[in-house]
C-alpha cells in the first residue's frame, strides 16, 4: 500500500522486518542503517518500554531508483519480536508492501520460526492481506553459529511457498544486503504494475 507524494515526487514503500524474539531483526536494520550513505538515510528512531528492550521499531528511509520519474523511498520497520505485542505487530504491518521474515536458524528455536510465522499469516489476513501475494523474502539468520540447523530443515519448515531465501550473519552484515536488494526488487515489481 504505497504512498505516493505527488509534490515530492516520490514513492514512499514499507518494509517490515517480522519474526520471533532475538532472531536478528534489529540487528539487521542497524547494520544497514551504518552501512548506508547519510545523504541517503533519514533518522532511525527506536521506541522502547521499561520492561521489554524489544518492543521498539527502528525507522529507516532509503532512496532506490526511480520509476517513471518518481524517487521511490523505503521505509524500513521491525516489529517486536514477543507474542505478547501482537496489537503492535498488527500495527506496523498496517500498510506494508513487504516483509522480510528474519528465521533464527538455531535449532532450539525452531518452534519459535513456526509460531512467528503463522503469527505473520493472520495479522497480515487480519490487514486484508494473502501472505501467498505480499512481497516476502526469508532471510535464516546467524548461520555462524554452530547450533545451526540446516538450510534444507529451515526451508522445509519455513519456506513452503517458496520465497526468495538469503543465509544471513547480521552481526558480521553477511546476507543483510541481498536480502534487502531481494525485498526491494519485489516491492517494486508489485509497483510497476500499477504505478501513476
Amino acid at each position: 500500500m504505497s504512498f505516493i507524494n505527488y509534490s515530492s515526487r516520490e514513492i514512499n514503500c514499507k518494509i517490515v522486518y517480522y519474526g520471533p524474539g532475538l532472531c536478528g531483526k534489529t540487528t539487521n536494520l542497524q547494520y544497514i542503517y551504518n552501512k548506508t550513505n547519510p545523504e541517503a538515510k533519514g533518522k532511525m528512531i527506536s521506541l522502547a518500554t521499561e520492561t521489554e528492550r524489544t518492543l521498539f521499531f527502528d525507522f529507516l528511509p532509503l532512496s532506490l531508483g526511480e520509476i517513471r520519474g518518481f524517487k521511490t523511498r523505503f521505509h524500513l520497520y521491525t516489529v517486536p519480536g514477543q507474542v505478547f505485542y501482537d496489537a503492535s505487530r498488527k500495527l506496523i504491518l498496517k500498510g506494508v508492501d513487504g516483509v522480510v521474515f528474519v528465521a533464527d536458524s538455531q535449532i532450539e528455536r525452531m518452534e519459535a520460526n513456526l509460531e512467528s510465522i503463522e503469527n505473520l499469516k493472520i495479522n497480515l489476513a487480519e490487514q486484508g492481506y494473502d501472505m501467498a501475494k505480499v512481497p516476502l523474502v526469508i532471510q535464516y539468520n546467524k548461520r555462524d553459529l554452530p547450533n545451526a540447523a540446516t538450510v534444507e530443515e529451515l526451508r522445509r519448515l519455513l519456506n513452503t511457498k517458496p520465497v526468495p531465501e538469503y543465509q544471513a550473519t547480521a552481526t558480521t552484515g553477511v546476507g543483510v544486503f541481498d536480502t534487502l536488494k531481494a525485498i526491494a526488487k519485489l516491492v517494486l515489481q508489485e509497483l510497476k504494475k500499477g504505478t501513476p
